[in-house]
């Protein structure tokens, strides 16, 4: 265990080993165990029938929340669940304390379906800067590795997100019409046009790894719940990806981003969706 870290600096410059195995070993213990072997009360509701939580989501944050903190004295935690039990723990990202964003099981309700489509996501933060993520998918045994500056990898390979064939249809997941206001309906309804294939999202860090791996040409999403975003983000543009919002500006995990906002595979496909979702072209 890595000990008496005075920066996210020197923290990094350890390696990201440590935070690997430590999501790893939430995973083995708390998630797969109950992948397809969910009980009937093992599974909750929280806003509604598609915010799903389950025991593997609860107790894999609290075993995340436990193992990163020790890794680097002084951090702090936001998960999912906490922020769903006390809102104000979220204000945390704002801090000036490094931070670890956790989701424990991003894409509950395909995790709860026994479908493979679902990851854990962990991001490293400070001042609203994300300097490291993880995304692993256990069930694909698909391990992602972001660091600020440094690049990307999926298993120890380098990701580039590349550029969209030309020609080609930009597909792009999008926002469940649950989670959107009429507003961002109206902007999202952009997107069906000549040149676009929307869809609807699944796992948001899934998708955002697909971008980063140049299988998915963006997305546009309607919500800004920093577990959900913060990881995939720096995947993105470690991959040589961009995000933006409607206002033409990076998508800020501290909140008062212009929504929706679109993460890409080049900056060119991200400023045309901008342009569609604002109905300027």
């Amino acid at each position: 265990m890595i000990k008496d870290i005075e920066t996210i600096d020197e923290f990094l410059a350890r390696g990201t080993t440590d935070v690997e195995q430590a999501v790893r070993e939430a995973a083995a213990l708390e998630i797969m165990p109950r992948f397809r072997q969910l009980a009937a009360h093992e599974i909750d509701e929280k806003s509604g029938p598609h915010d799903l939580v389950t025991d593997a989501d609860r107790n894999a944050e609290a075993y995340l929340t436990e193992a990163l903190g020790k890794l680097l004295p002084g951090s702090v935690v936001v998960g999912e669940e906490a922020v769903h039990a006390d809102p104000a723990t979220y204000e945390a990202i704002k801090g000036d304390a490094p931070v670890w964003i956790v989701d424990p099981v991003d894409g509950t309700r395909q995790f709860v379906h026994g479908d493979s489509g679902f990851c854990t996501l962990v991001a490293l933060a400070q001042g609203g800067v994300v300097r490291a993520s993880w995304t692993y998918a256990p069930a694909r045994d698909q391990f992602a590795v972001a660091v600020r500056g440094r690049g990307a990898t999926l298993d120890g390979q380098p990701l580039r997100s590349g550029t969209p064939d030309p020609g080609r249809a930009l597909d792009v997941a999008t926002s469940h019409p649950d989670y959107t206001t009429d507003e961002q309906k109206r902007a999202l309804l952009g997107l069906w046009t000549q040149g676009v294939a929307p869809r609807p999202c699944g796992s948001a860090g899934l998708e955002y790894l697909a971008v980063a791996r140049g299988e998915l040409s963006a997305t546009a999403f309607s919500w800004e719940a920093a577990w959900d975003h913060a990881a995939g983000l720096l995947l993105v543009e470690e991959a040589g990806g961009a995000h933006l919002t409607l206002t033409g500006e990076p998508f800020r995990i501290t909140g008062g981003n212009t929504l929706p906002f679109t993460a890409a595979r080049d900056e060119a496909t991200a400023r045309r969706l901008v342009g569609l979702l604002s109905g300027a072209g």
